[in-house]
């Protein structure tokens, strides 16, 4: 028991306590070192991987960028050997291509009609195979450039494969039909090198189409492809909308993970690059456990030496105290020590200084408010007080005049000049700030004497005294030029810069719109599509500003035609489309024959020649059964096409999917 009353005094004394603290210190502080040098590293290790991934990721999709590019190159060069060649040389000419056979699974060559007249490698039954329908075919047919289409299974192979498409013209540039060539995604050279990349242990790459259609997946790591499967992440999704960079976000079992996508343009792919964060951020865990053990011993080793000094540092302190126990017994009348310690001589003279330091106080309080006044009058940022009641007491120089007001106006005029749609808003929350003792936040208009509408943001902050409440202070500053710049940015994310039309996105949100008014109200709306008849010609001879010039005053020449109600957008390259809300089909058809005659005038000179366009134009009206915009556009689109194939220079009117057209203008 004695040991262990002596053991807590000795804790208890200045001594243990003085140990203690610096123990105590010691282990707050490394534990903060540690904190912070994970906290601050594992950002530089995610950024620094980052880094790593943003550099892999381009690297390989530059070199499948490449491969694809010498593929549809191949492609091309075969075609053009092709153009002299008779349907039935097709076959032996092929053939005669198998330095091809080291980049594609197989060849085909189809005819205008999508029929397929010659293949090699042989396949029974691939000769007369009917392509007109596929999504491949479509896409060559009305694209004069190259197409990978989405993956498919092999008829023969039974494995996945991809087929990289040209267009065939004839001696008059019309089309032909394509050629192709087949790509097998498990066992052709274009992954391979991919299948050697090592990202650490659990790191690794993946191809997938923007269709969202895996491509390529680690064969060393099967589960993977499962879980990828079942991810839903918007990182993901924004790369299949065409983002490329970098980000961290959470796999489909949840773990943080480092990911970089990069797009694949001429094949429309997607190349990801994933490292989880527990695998980049591991060895920085290790080299801080290491560190942590390190400083412990540390610790103890400091504790030891600092004991020792201590107790030499406090002798003249166990000195005071003998002294001052003596003179409490009797045995001395005062104190005397012999010390350097600075500390100890001051304690006798403290007191005395005491009033002199208390009034010195005061006269620095009024030096302060001085200072503080003068730092108020002088900002360029403005600023009030108000007190308890809301009343305002000062508005410093920079407020009064950015909102135009003189030193003499009151409390009425603050409040008169808020916008009256703003006003009572902020009223209610002034009040509910008084009552509360809440911050108050607001974004409002302010009408400026010269006729001008500023933006201002106010903030105002209760100040706290001792134990109350003193007032309020607020700042307001002018966010006009943020707001219009906000507001520019808004319109800028819906509109086609060339052309200043809507872009797809803001037509498809309208379009939106339309659908769920119509399935709300039955309010009757039509859809408009076209594209321009023979454009390619003016951007081949007369350059794409050329063509740019066309585009802008067929956008002039619509936007001129349709109400001011309707909706125009430039869908993309020469496509455009038209909502006319409120109107029926019938009223839509002289609007679409309307446009397309003054769309037939529209020309464009270059070098002395002078070029005009003609619209296939489809047009659908919104009905029952209409769930989503994608379904609209495909009407229309595919009423667009027969236009197209009836011609060109029409008007095709369709009433549902599987309808036959309606009206032909």
């Amino acid at each position: 028991m004695a040991s262990i009353a002596s053991l807590a005094r000795s804790i208890c004394s200045l001594q243990g306590r003085l140990l203690a603290g610096l123990a105590m210190t010691w282990l707050v502080i490394v534990g903060i070192v540690l904190v912070l040098a994970w906290q601050f590293g594992k950002g530089l290790v995610d950024e620094a991987n980052l880094s790593h991934l943003r550099y892999e990721s381009r690297l390989i999709a530059d070199d499948l960028t490449r491969q694809v590019e010498r593929r549809l190159g191949a492609l091309k060069r075969l075609e053009r050997s092709l153009r002299e060649v008779e349907a039935d040389e097709l076959s032996s000419r092929l053939a005669n291509s198998q330095v091809l056979m080291e980049w594609f699974e197989g060849l085909m060559v189809t005819d205008a009609e999508g029929r397929v007249v010659a293949d090699w490698p042989i396949v029974p039954g691939r000769v007369g195979l009917e392509t007109a329908d596929t999504e491949y075919f479509r896409m060559v047919r009305h694209s004069p450039w190259p197409y990978v289409s989405r993956p498919f299974t092999g008829r023969a192979s039974g494995e996945s494969l991809v087929l990289m498409l040209v267009p065939r013209f004839d001696e008059q540039g019309h089309f032909a039909g394509v050629v192709g060539g087949m790509i097998n995604l498990a066992r052709g050279g274009l992954f391979r090198r991919l299948e050697t990349i090592r990202l650490g242990e659990d790191g690794y790459v993946s191809v997938f189409a923007v269709s969202g259609e895996r491509l390529f997946h680690p064969r060393r790591q099967p589960s993977l492809a499962r879980e990828e499967d079942l991810a839903d992440a918007p990182a993901r999704q924004l790369a299949l909308d065409g983002w490329q960079g970098e980000t961290v976000a959470r796999d489909s079992g949840g773990t943080p993970t480092l990911m970089s996508y990069r797009q694949i343009w001429p094949a429309g792919w997607v190349v990801k690059v994933a490292v989880p964060q527990a695998q980049v951020r591991q060895p920085l865990g290790d080299f801080l456990g290491r560190l942590w053990w390190a400083w412990l011993v540390l610790a103890v080793v400091m504790l030891v030496t600092m004991r020792l000094l201590v107790r030499r540092l406090l002798r003249p302190l166990h000195r005071l105290e003998r002294q001052i126990a003596q003179v409490g017994a009797g045995e001395r009348r005062y104190l005397e020590l012999s010390t350097n310690m600075h500390e100890l001589r001051q304690v006798a003279s403290s007191f005395n200084r005491l009033e002199h330091e208390r009034l010195a106080a005061l006269e620095h309080l009024r030096d302060r408010q001085a200072f503080l006044d003068a730092v108020l009058g002088s900002t360029p940022i403005g600023m009030f007080v108000a007190d308890l009641n809301g009343r305002l007491n000062y508005l410093n120089p920079a407020l009064l005049e950015l909102l135009g007001l003189e030193a003499s106006h009151g409390f009425k005029d603050w409040w008169e000049r808020i916008h009256p749609a703003d006003k009572q808003g902020a009223e209610d929350m002034w009040r509910h700030t008084l009552a509360t003792g809440s911050d108050f936040v607001r974004q409002l208009r302010f009408l400026h004497p010269n006729g001008a509408t500023l933006w201002v943001e106010v903030h105002a902050s209760q100040v706290l005294g001792n134990e109350q409440a003193l007032g309020f202070v607020g700042m307001v500053k002018d966010i006009t030029e943020r707001r219009q710049q906000e507001a520019l940015q808004r319109w800028e994310a819906e509109h086609d810069p060339l052309t200043g039309l809507l872009n797809r996105r803001g037509f498809e949100r309208r379009l939106e719109e339309a659908l769920a008014e119509y399935a709300k109200t039955g309010t009757p709306s039509v859809l408009i599509l076209f594209d321009l008849d023979h454009f390619k010609p003016i951007n081949d001879e007369g350059g794409h500003a050329l063509g740019d010039e066309m585009l802008r005053r067929v956008a002039q020449v619509v936007a001129w035609e349709v109400r001011r109600s309707d909706h125009v957008a430039r869908q993309g390259g020469d496509e455009f489309a038209v909502l006319l809300p409120s109107c029926t089909l019938k009223q839509a058809g002289e609007i679409a024959e309307s446009l397309r005659r003054a769309v037939s005038e529209v020309t464009v000179t270059n070098e002395a020649k002078t070029y005009s366009i003609t619209l296939s134009m489809g047009v659908t009206a919104l009905q029952e059964g209409d769930e989503a915009a994608e379904t609209v556009l495909a009407r229309a689109d595919e009423a667009s096409y027969k236009a197209k194939a009836e011609g060109r220079n029409t008007v095709v009117i369709t009433t549902c999917d599987d309808d036959l057209i309606n009206s032909l203008w």
